[in-house]
């Protein structure tokens, strides 16, 4: 809602008419917006900046200093949003004393005890713009009891079926379920297990990666919640003797989440597997992957190429999907038709026509990839180059004039060379198709709340491959484990990538039968990084620990 005290003194400032204000806070009632006041940055007359100059000057307040992409989201996540609301205070900075807080309404002040008493500690007021806060605002999380009251379908007409259907189901299973739901998104979980075994019932998230077990619910409990979970996919509860396939979507905290859903049939009842699909997470900003300066350069010059092949590989769940948004969001224009095959489509894109290939009926990669060379495409991504017949029809669209993006599952970017000539296509077909081979792999991230440095790192680092001078100049560093990363010692992922541009000296390799490792010598001669090397950067960089590089990287030789 509008605050009738900021109502006043964005009247004072002049940057804004009556008229137009109370448009504003009428909108925001009828929305049920949670702060009205965001709507200011609409109007082409308010200037953002200025106005909080404005206000800084009035209160005598210090102006927030800090770019927004700076504060942590750890510290964001001190205050709960329901605070953050009532207050308009968000957290900003933890100097060890005392927590800074910023708000764009200078009468938040007079909540700063409020929120000490939350946050434990003394709090001291900064002034920011009405910008810079929103963003803030959208990134603090809601804890996972304020997420259960904001679990509902995403559809009105679903929402009225499925408590129809739920009526058989208690509602402290309801309530249970839904909590599941909530702490899976909250954790930013990638997928839900629920499991039933003889004797016991377990469930666990795959968090940064890594399946971690959250909860042991009474054996009791198996039937109703396996129940509530199909109810909810649109599922038949009465077939338990076969695998089944659904979706559920629901708002949490307001935002749109879809749970892929997969039931299997097991010794002691079904184990149901949610994958978790969240649109706002998905990172469609190139500069934003993890790619360094010079690999990001070669992809981007690649993609934008007329006509070719670009091919992401690696393992399943290392962000290839993630990858190819946002090449076609980078190429996504009113001037391109582009079509996407896939299995299933992961996340909607406006202005891209997506099939999900349905095997049952016959609506495979082929046959969606021959009906659109039917459709006058410019641009095509397929989900996966699987056989033969896929791949000899993707090298054909990319030799007729069209971008064509599509995944293989191979280690390295040299292997992928390898694999389409062992599903038999003609080296002279791959030299003039492929443009570039992307390799990538998730690397976790070191906890910045609990991040320390390794001692006598030097022999680590040389013994996987570090020059012994540059490595006794690199500062390698671990996480210790703390709340914040559940005892880890890692936060988030972040991609590191290996990219290999076909240039004339690979295709002339190809062309005579070169091992993998002898197209790598040559991509590392003409300056592409492995995925050890780029590993060992993101070590230098001080965001993995040399554990995380050795592990992921694979025996890579060739340094």
């Amino acid at each position: 809602m509008f605050s009738e005290e900021f109502f006043q003194l964005v009247s004072n400032s002049g940057m804004a008419t009556y008229k137009e204000l109370k448009k504003i806070s009428v909108t925001s009632s009828k929305d049920k917006s949670e702060i009205g006041e965001f709507g200011l940055l609409q109007l082409s007359s308010f200037n953002d900046r200025k106005f909080a100059n404005f206000m800084a000057d009035k209160f005598n307040c210090k102006l927030l200093e800090k770019d927004e992409n700076e504060i942590l989201e750890s510290l964001l996540e001190k205050m709960p949003k329901r605070a953050a609301l009532k207050y308009r205070l968000v957290p900003v900075e933890d100097t060890g004393k005392k927590i800074i807080l910023t708000s764009f309404d200078p009468l938040a002040q007079k909540d700063l005890q409020n929120a000490a008493d939350i946050l434990g500690k003394p709090t001291e007021f900064v002034l920011t713009t009405i910008g810079t806060f929103k963003t803030l605002y959208e990134r603090v999380r809601m804890t996972v009891d304020e997420l259960v009251d904001t679990v509902k379908e995403f559809n009105e007409d679903e929402k009225a079926q499925e408590i129809d259907d739920a009526t058989t189901i208690s509602s402290d299973v309801v309530t249970y379920v839904n909590r599941i739901l909530a702490d899976a998104f909250a954790r930013k979980a990638s997928d839900i297990h629920v499991e039933p075994y003889e004797n016991s019932f377990r469930i666990r998230f795959r968090t940064d990666g890594n399946l971690v077990e959250v909860a042991q619910p009474p054996k009791s409990m198996v039937a109703a919640i396996i129940s509530r979970l199909k109810i909810l996919a649109k599922l038949d509860i009465a077939e338990k003797r076969l695998p089944q396939d659904g979706r559920i979507k629901l708002l949490i905290g307001g935002r749109p989440i879809d749970y892929r859903v997969s039931c299997l049939p097991t010794l002691f009842g079904e184990k149901v597997v949610l994958r978790l699909l969240d649109q706002s997470n998905l990172q469609l900003d190139m500069t934003k992957l993890g790619f360094m300066p010079r690999q990001l350069e070669v992809f981007k010059d690649n993609i934008h190429k007329p006509f070719g092949m670009c091919l992401v590989t690696g393992p399943t769940g290392s962000g290839k999907t993630t990858t190819l948004y946002s090449a076609l969001a980078e190429i996504n224009t009113p001037y391109n038709n582009i079509s996407t095959a896939e299995d299933p489509c992961e996340f909607n894109l406006e202005g891209i026509n997506q099939v999900n290939v349905k095997k049952d009926i016959g609506l495979t990669f082929a046959s969606a990839l021959k009906a659109f060379l039917r459709q006058d495409p410019d641009i095509i991504m397929v989900g996966e180059i699987r056989d033969y017949e896929v791949g000899e029809i993707a090298v054909e669209a990319a030799l007729t004039g069209h971008m064509v993006f599509s995944t293989l599952h191979t280690n390295d970017a040299p292997s992928t060379i390898t694999r389409l000539l062992n599903m038999g296509i003609e080296p002279f077909l791959v030299v003039a198709a492929v443009n570039v081979v992307v390799a990538q792999r998730l690397c976790k991230r070191i906890c910045v709340e609990c991040r320390q440095p390794v001692e006598n790192a030097v022999e680590k680092l040389v013994s996987v491959g570090m020059a012994p001078e540059s490595a006794k100049k690199v500062t390698a560093y671990k996480g210790e484990g703390c709340d914040k990363c559940g005892g880890s010692g890692y936060k988030g992922r972040v991609a590191v990538h290996e990219v290999l541009p076909v240039s004339p000296r690979i295709k002339e390799l190809i062309l005579k039968d070169a091992s993998s490792e002898e197209i790598k010598r040559m991509a590392i001669f003409e300056g592409m990084r492995t995925l050890r090397m780029s590993y060992l950067i993101k070590v230098v960089q001080g965001t993995t620990t040399i554990e995380e590089a050795v592990a992921n990287s694979g025996s890579d030789n060739i340094l």
